[in-house]
């Protein structure tokens, strides 16, 4: 199993300057992890001249950069707004691949208000499903996730209720889009993560390790400290072959303190899972 990181508890640090990315992947391999994800919104620019020297410190840093974070709003009312976030999407692709980034995570969009479940559907399906031909032929996999909020969204994401997020799913089998499973999401819509991880398990290519500090409430803590099922999870992903990344999302605000405790504790759960130890 591949190990990385999406260092939100950083994002602030990072959008005021006052840690750069070098800094985050040398922190992510003194961690002991494969990989270092990134999110979009920290990107010096999109073109290969902007992205060669951040894929270098990577690799001197000895990560590669598995996974890039988008937030594509497919649901926007305006369709001229639906359309710009196609071409978004197309940016990132090609950024993708002067990062040597295999996979990009999207999202349906934000639930906005008057906006109504079988449109909102509609457009997310059309929107996710756009770009996977490029995607593809670029060697990049669009894995669309049980998402809550995005970074700068002031609304909830639109499938966070699993039943939307199930219906798109379903609506793009066939389709080439993949999923992110967040193992922690589903939890802020009171709602059980392990019943819809086994509703589409079979289009999982890459898991983020993510937690809440209780049930009902947006409130990320150290992963393996809250309410997520994480042996639960990780039992049902080793019975089905999972080879992908894992990915521990750490949103605790705790400080390098928080990475430093859920990334031991989301490896041994994981390994103590494959082993059928955990209780």
């Amino acid at each position: 199993m591949r190990m990385s990181c999406l260092p939100v508890s950083l994002y602030a640090d990072l959008s005021a300057g006052r840690r750069s990315l070098a800094d985050w992947f040398r922190f992510a391999a003194a961690l002991g992890l494969d990989g270092a994800d990134i999110s979009v919104a920290h990107l010096p620019g999109r073109d290969a001249a902007a992205l060669a020297p951040l894929r270098r410190q990577a690799e001197d840093a000895g990560v590669v950069i598995p996974m890039m974070v988008t937030y594509t709003d497919f649901t926007h009312p305006d369709p001229a707004t639906r359309a710009r976030q196609v071409d978004e999407l197309r940016s990132c692709i090609e950024a993708a691949t002067h990062l040597g980034v295999g996979y990009l995570r999207v999202t349906a969009g934000q639930k906005h208000p008057g906006v109504q479940r079988d449109e909102g559907i509609a457009w997310a399906c059309a929107g996710l499903t756009a770009c996977v031909a490029d995607a593809t032929a670029a060697g990049v996999t669009l894995c669309y996730e049980n998402h809550t909020i995005g970074y700068g969204w002031t609304e909830y994401d639109f499938s966070l209720p699993a039943d939307i997020f199930q219906e798109i799913v379903r609506r793009t089998e066939g389709s080439g889009l993949q999923l992110l499973f967040d193992t922690a999401n589903n939890l802020v819509n009171s709602e059980d993560p392990l019943p819809v991880l086994e509703a589409v398990i079979e289009r999982v290519a890459v898991v983020h390790a993510a937690d809440m500090a209780r049930k009902g409430v947006f409130e990320p803590t150290v992963v393996g400290t809250g309410v997520s099922p994480l042996a639960a999870i990780f039992r049902l992903l080793h019975q089905h072959g999972f080879g992908g990344w894992l990915s521990v999302e750490e949103g605790s605000k705790t400080g390098e303190d928080g990475f430093r405790r859920a990334i031991p504790l989301v490896r041994d759960l994981w390994t103590k899972s494959s082993q059928g130890k955990s209780q």
